[in-house]
């Protein structure tokens, strides 16, 4: 090996390339963070009596705010909220009775994953949210 080289490193292990502590999820879920805060709201609000799972993605919305969800089940979450918040995604949301569809697989499946990580106290609150809408209108 010439002088000037630098020693080749060691393989990493698998459990070094999947720690959390070393992927750029905290960059990644700033960026959800942010697509969530500005848009989830107008579009929620928007839709939210077109979409039958508007109970869960709300409780979804609400365990991210909550300070005692996990930060990798609020990083999943968040990505899955992202995606509703999306103009562009798979189905558009425009289509009538199937745009929503693929906003619904990506929250259920979320849900199927993290669904204890949305506490009662969160589809509650999404509930009763629901309800103050609903008069609204």
């Amino acid at each position: 090996m010439p002088s000037n080289a630098k020693p080749r490193p060691e393989p990493e292990a698998p459990e070094d390339v999947i720690d959390p502590a070393r992927a750029l999820l905290p960059a990644v879920q700033q960026v959800n963070a942010r697509r969530v805060r500005e848009g989830f709201w107008p579009k929620f609000t928007r839709v939210a009596a077109r979409i039958p799972f508007a109970d869960q993605l709300l409780g979804a919305y609400y365990a991210t705010r909550d300070p005692e969800t996990p930060t990798a089940a609020k990083g999943l979450l968040l990505a899955a909220l992202a995606y509703f918040v999306l103009p562009t995604d798979l189905i558009p949301d425009l289509f009538a009775g199937i745009g929503f569809s693929d906003d619904a697989a990506v929250i259920a499946a979320v849900l199927a994953t993290l669904g204890g990580h949305v506490r009662e106290r969160h589809r509650a609150l999404a509930r009763d949210t629901l309800a103050r809408l609903v008069r609204r209108d």
